[in-house]
């Protein structure tokens, strides 16, 4: 253990710890009352973990806010999804491979880091909320389709040390990361530690509302992690947000979070970790902390911290906590700095101010989670408006999607006892779901179903179609299934503008369903009266929902719930005994790693899920040349890691969906993309496959550029479908390059929108600004990421995609280089900056990515 001098015991326990405050002000006296809580919890990680020769360097960076040098983060733990987290051991199980090639023993190469997977990724809401038994048979398609996937994601649980699984049907894997995985405070070998985690998802921030620093990060980071290595980081910027007021009556979690979403987006927050205080966060629950939290990547943080207080005790006290657990957190907090009283002295560069007393009720949408919509102006906005309609048929504007999904909300009981409440009200006045909505409640825990059953809700929201139909993310991941034929088919014919509801967290063109034309984000009791009222094209304010008995004109303001009744029910319904009874048996069940199985996997030859991967072949056994690219693709601002690799569902007259018909796969079972992305060969099918996609190299006669997955080959200017231009460019081993505008990359932290390109053999992406995650997962797979000078943009420099394209210079971190544009006979240089930001970053690039910098590691400490 390092830097001993710094143990002692935690009172009243006869546990240790590594005293913060002291090694803080062994630098500099009073020091550490004026950190924020960030810095206290990294600066105990460098106390804890750091070489003492490293340790005063470290530490300094955090105690005078400087930003220069790299220091070591070394989370406690790894969480992962399936999709990722799957496709993360799939690459382990590669590199396993590559071990034993090269004479090394493969049986070593285990996750250092205890890592958790849980399969929440994989389920398609093909059977609604309205139909019996419907998660039954949901989960019974998932595992057909799945068998691949899940053959593999078994094998792992005894083939890989440190390698925990939760199994599919039992939640999501942020919720359950809320509702017991995280202990907040740490125990291993008799020392206590505050809990910090990595997470393949960018939602992996929700954790943070219970004062636990846990970020996402791409697979390729994780797999970095997992394999011991540090997460280098310098000190981030760390800014204060207070909150002020409090919620005006009606007014949900998921109005303040969309409010806030906007509000800091245009703050431009972008890979700050905030750190919500005052009286506004002091009265909010960890529920609604955690909506908040997990909307993180939304508004471009890095993460979204709490601070522990009495309402983090209350709720580790009501999800079924141990006792002497809670005692812990509450002992430990108060005494290292990270209880809320201590850190009234904490001191920030930057502080922004948002009063909740101003949020009104929201959406958010058309297209993305941070356009705020107040429902109080749909009809000036052009969302809402009446609409001449044929009888029986569907109306323009119809919902063609409603769904209560997504861990961002249904970890929230206020939340989902609204829900119900809404449903109970619209029961008794005799409203119903319209008949072309397809419904759908999937909880992100056993749980919700067990307080809404206690509550005797769940019959009025199965009543109205929103029975369960799954515990995983469904909608929000782009899982939503298929349609009734006889609504697609008249969605087609008549070119309807259709659309979803969701309580998810991302709305992104062509990520719900392919035929929602648009996407709307809103609180679970509003997707409700979505489904009752059946079309966007309606003032949710105003418009009667339908009529009672009566005749009377029912509206939203008729069954919208008391605050007082839902705390009521909250109180009487959520128990603690409700989340002993779910997740006592779940982490009950042990796996011991054994002698038994097979340390290489035995890889299914005609797997389309499943399959070898190719990174230490071919391309990847040499270095980039950065000499001759030509663009594959000229984008603009706002590119999307959906748009790079989408994750929805396979279409028939896709690549990918060829492919799998080639192979012999019936349509009905092509699944989504992201289930796919352990097999290289179909995943890559998915470079750029959204329907969306919007290529500047790709125009009409009158010069507007074309919708859709297309690409022009050059030299010879002829345009094809993506996939086919890739396959050309890969037989002719031409170097490509990526021209993009700023913000490339953002959205869900998706391996394969770095590994798609680069497989196609894009060596370097060059773009106005990069999102965090993305970024690193580029490295990660030996794509060079450059950034142009402000000012200097695609459009002012004319970039056509007809140029071919040279970059020269030393590769640094921060260093400037040159880009080399190679138009007819002219030659333009371009300073542009590498965004290798620090010095590991740089070693993972020359190493050609994170798995090929392991296995030089590995293989020469192996024969030394």
């Amino acid at each position: 253990m390092y830097n001993e001098a710094y143990r002692t015991q935690l009172a009243g326990t006869s546990l240790m710890y590594y005293d913060t405050r002291k090694a803080v002000e062994d630098i500099e006296p009073g020091a550490y009352a004026k950190l924020p809580y960030t810095s206290r919890i990294l600066a105990e990680n460098l106390v804890r973990r750091c070489e003492p020769a490293q340790l005063t360097d470290a530490l300094s960076q955090l105690i005078y806010r400087k930003k220069d040098l790299d220091f070591p983060w070394y989370p406690a733990r790894v969480v992962c999804h399936d999709i990722l987290g799957q496709t993360a051991l799939v690459d382990l199980a590669g590199l396993r491979d590559a071990i034993a090639a090269k004479g090394g023993d493969p049986a070593k190469v285990n996750p250092v880091v205890p890592t958790q997977l849980i399969v929440d990724h994989s389920l398609a809401v093909e059977h609604a909320g309205f139909e019996k038994d419907a998660f039954e048979k949901n989960r019974q398609i998932e595992d057909r389709r799945n068998d691949d996937r899940f053959h593999f994601i078994n094998w792992t649980k005894t083939a890989f040390k440190n390698v925990d699984v939760i199994p599919p049907g039992n939640g999501i894997m942020h919720q359950i990361n809320l509702e017991k995985m995280s202990p907040v405070v740490q125990v291993r070998d008799g020392v206590a530690f505050p809990d910090t985690c990595v997470g393949t998802d960018s939602h992996t921030p929700m954790v943070d509302a219970l004062g636990v620093i846990s970020v996402g990060v791409g697979g390729l980071e994780a797999e970095s992690v997992m394999l011991g290595r540090a997460s280098y980081m310098r000190l981030p910027d760390i800014v204060g947000v207070e909150l002020r007021g409090k919620l005006q009556p009606g007014i949900t979690s998921t109005d303040m979070v969309l409010a806030l979403t906007e509000f800091l987006r245009k703050e431009r927050v972008v890979g700050a970790y905030l750190e919500f205080y005052g009286e506004g966060a002091d009265a909010l629950t960890v529920g609604d902390r955690a909506t908040i939290s997990n909307m993180t990547p939304e508004y471009g943080a890095t993460a979204a911290m709490f601070y522990i207080d009495e309402q983090t005790i209350d709720y580790l006290k009501i999800t079924g906590r141990e006792d002497e657990q809670v005692q812990l957190v509450e002992q430990f907090a108060k005494e290292t700095g990270l209880w809320a009283d201590s850190l009234k002295t904490a001191e920030y560069g930057r502080i922004l101010t948002f009063d909740l007393s101003k949020v009104q009720r929201n959406l958010a949408g058309p297209s993305n989670p941070h356009a705020l919509l107040p429902s109080s102006e749909l009809a000036q906005r052009g969302i809402s408006g009446k609409v001449e309609n044929e009888e029986g048929l569907m109306p323009d504007g119809a919902c063609i999607i409603a769904a209560i999904t997504s861990c961002t909300n249904t970890s929230n009981p206020r939340n989902m006892i609204a829900a119900g409440l809404i449903a109970r009200n619209a029961n008794k006045l005799g409203l119903t779901r319209k008949p072309w909505v397809k419904s759908s409640l999937a909880p992100g825990s056993k749980t919700v179903k067990m307080y809404l059953e206690e509550a005797e809700l769940l019959p009025e929201l199965e009543q109205l179609g929103f029975g369960v139909v799954a515990f995983a993310c469904t909608t929000c991941n782009g899982m939503s299934g298929a349609l009734d034929p006889k609504i697609q088919q008249e969605i087609i014919d008549r070119d309807l503008y259709s659309t979803a509801v969701l309580s998810g967290n991302r709305n992104f063109d062509g990520r719900i369903h392919p035929y929602a034309k648009q996407a709307f984000l809103a609180s679970p009791p509003l997707v409700v009266a979505y489904a009752i009222a059946g079309t966007m094209r309606f003032d949710i304010e105003k418009d009667a929902l339908g009529y009672d008995e009566q005749g009377n004109a029912v509206t939203l303001k008729d069954i919208w719930p008391s605050d007082e009744e839902i705390d009521a029910i909250v109180k009487s319904s959520v128990k603690p005994e409700q989340f002993r009874t779910v997740y006592d048996p779940m982490f009950s069940l042990s796996v011991d790693y054994g002698d038994k199985t097979d340390p290489l996997y035995d890889w299914r030859e005609m797997s389309t899920y499943i399959r070898r991967p190719p990174y230490w072949e071919g391309s990847f056994a040499s270095e980039n040349q950065l000499k001759g690219m030509r663009a594959l693709a000229v984008l603009g601002d706002n590119i999307t890691t959906d748009h790079l690799s989408p994750s929805n569902a396979i279409m028939a007259s896709s690549a990918a969906g060829e492919y799998l018909a080639k192979m012999g796969v019936p349509e009905e079972d092509f699944n989504s993309y992201a289930t796919h992305r352990g097999d290289h060969l179909t995943a890559q099918r998915a470079t750029f496959a959204n329907p969306k996609l919007f290529n500047e190299m790709v125009r009409d006669e009158k010069g507007d550029v074309v919708q859709g997955s297309y690409a022009r080959v050059e030299p010879e200017g002829e345009v094809m479908r993506m996939w086919e231009a890739i396959e050309t460019y890969m037989e002719r081993k031409q170097p490509l390059i990526i021209i993009a505008g700023a913000d490339y990359g953002q959205g869900s932290s998706r391996d394969w929108a770095a590994k798609g390109v680069r497989l196609a053999g894009v060596e370097c992406i060059v773009a106005e600004g990069f999102e965090r995650i993305h970024r690193t997962n580029l490295i990660g797979m030996g794509v060079l990421p450059l950034e142009f000078e402000a000012g200097t943009t695609r459009e002012t420099l004319g970039i056509d995609g007809t140029e071919t394209f040279d970059v020269k210079g030393a590769i640094a971190p921060g260093a400037m280089m040159t880009l080399l544009i190679h138009r007819g006979d002219e030659v333009f240089e371009v300073a542009v900056k590498c965004r290798l930001d620090t010095a590991e970053e740089q070693s993972i690039y020359e190493a050609g990515g994170v798995l090929q910098r392991f296995a030089q590691d590995f293989l020469e400490a192996e024969a030394s």
